[in-house]
């Protein structure tokens, strides 16, 4: 998942930690800067959406313009 827009904000990533692990979600966090964040999501494709919803509406001190997903080494679990 590939999350563009001004996230600079430094709670956002903590924020996207724990909403990802109330979902049961495992994440792997790969690029964080001040317009992109990369991480791996691995889980049900529902809660992936769900997290997706979430980070799309984020904190207030954020603002999300675009997520792009895929599927990586053939997971399932993940949606493009």
């Amino acid at each position: 998942m590939t999350i563009l827009g001004d996230v600079s904000a430094t709670s956002f990533v903590p924020w996207i930690r724990r909403h990802a692990k109330k979902l049961g979600l495992s994440q792997t966090f790969f690029h964080s800067d001040a317009d992109r964040i990369e991480l791996e999501v691995a889980g049900p494709v529902e809660l992936i959406d769900m997290l997706e919803m979430g980070c799309s509406l984020g904190p207030i001190d954020v603002w999300v313009e675009e997520i792009q997903r895929r599927v990586m080494d053939g997971q399932q679990n993940a949606a493009s």
